[in-house]
């Protein structure tokens, strides 16, 4: 694993002279990402399998190429936000990618950014990985915190980083071209067990006279509180000591899951949800006796990794 030379998000000031670009692809994200880089001067040509949709960036200065070749050819870097990764592959394989800097925004996975670099540079051209974090309307608006997870090429990434960081700000996360695709499944991975929670939460009360608006604050306000255990969690993984600062143990918590689980039979919910991580709960005390429970929760982790 190469060290992060970027660990925080770069907000690059505008150059003298903005770079130009290509970018292939139009959807939601793509006329984002093309709006801002108009917006910051950026000399830009598109393209887009549909082509209509290319008709407003052209009305703000764009240039439109009649075939993906042809865009790629007009411009050094070359950004990607495309369907998937057929789309991708299809748009590149009649292009001349000699001496290119591709820039890959279309979400994958780690192993099929790792295959893409290397048939990128396998064709001549430096390839950097992206995973955006951000939707659409934040592109192009830097108070809302929009960023972009680049891996692959660091020397591409540092020859156009005021470029990339237009739109939104710029994360390298290591020089392994599957590093941001893992980050941005990551953390979107844990977004989707916060909206499990969210979901079962909202489902106990549904049946009662309570207000869901006048639950929501108290929900955000809660599950913001408790992600100050993240950073202690990721301390615990790197000591291999589960036990040390431990406030809420393992123990403890697995003796409370009846009363969870029964309050959803008692509301008509079912624990879908919830039932998968309080097993593993159940399996990690179960597994060492020796522990005592003393621990947290972060030997889930070990288990879902196959060990513990």
């Amino acid at each position: 694993m190469t060290e992060n030379t970027a660990d925080t998000v770069s907000e690059i000031p505008p150059t003298a002279h903005p770079a130009p670009l290509t970018l292939l692809g139009l959807g939601a994200m793509g006329t984002a990402l093309a709006g801002a880089w108009l917006a910051e001067g950026h000399p830009l040509t598109v393209w887009n399998r549909t082509a209509a949709r290319a008709e407003p960036l052209a009305a703000r200065g764009a240039g439109v190429a009649a075939t993906a070749a042809e865009a790629v050819a007009a411009n050094r870097l070359v950004v990607v936000c495309l369907l998937d990764d057929a789309s991708v592959e299809e748009a590149l394989d009649g292009a001349d990618l000699t001496g290119k800097d591709v820039v890959n925004l279309v979400t994958s996975t780690p192993g099929t950014a790792r295959d893409r670099a290397a048939r990128v540079t396998a064709r001549g051209a430096r390839y950097l990985d992206g995973g955006i974090m951000a939707v659409p309307p934040m592109i192009g608006v830097p108070q809302a915190g929009p960023y972009v997870f680049y891996s692959g090429s660091q020397e591409l990434f540092e020859e156009h980083r005021a470029t990339l960081a237009a739109p939104a700000g710029a994360r390298y996360v290591g020089a392994d071209a599957g590093f941001a695709a893992l980050h941005d499944v990551a953390l979107l991975s844990a977004m989707y067990g916060m909206f499990g929670g969210v979901a079962h939460a909202f489902a106990l009360v549904s049946g009662e006279s309570v207000d869901p608006r006048a639950l929501a604050p108290l929900l955000s306000s809660w599950l913001t509180a408790m992600t100050g255990s993240i950073a202690a969690t990721a301390g615990r993984l790197v000591a291999g000591d589960y036990t040390g600062g431990v406030v809420s143990t393992l123990a403890m918590q697995v003796a409370g899951v009846p009363t969870f689980l029964r309050t959803a039979e008692e509301q008509g919910v079912s624990t879908e949800l919830l039932t998968p991580y309080f097993e593993l709960m159940q399996r990690r005390l179960a597994a060492d006796p020796d522990r005592n429970g003393a621990e947290d929760l972060t030997g889930v982790v070990d288990l879902l990794r196959g060990r513990g």
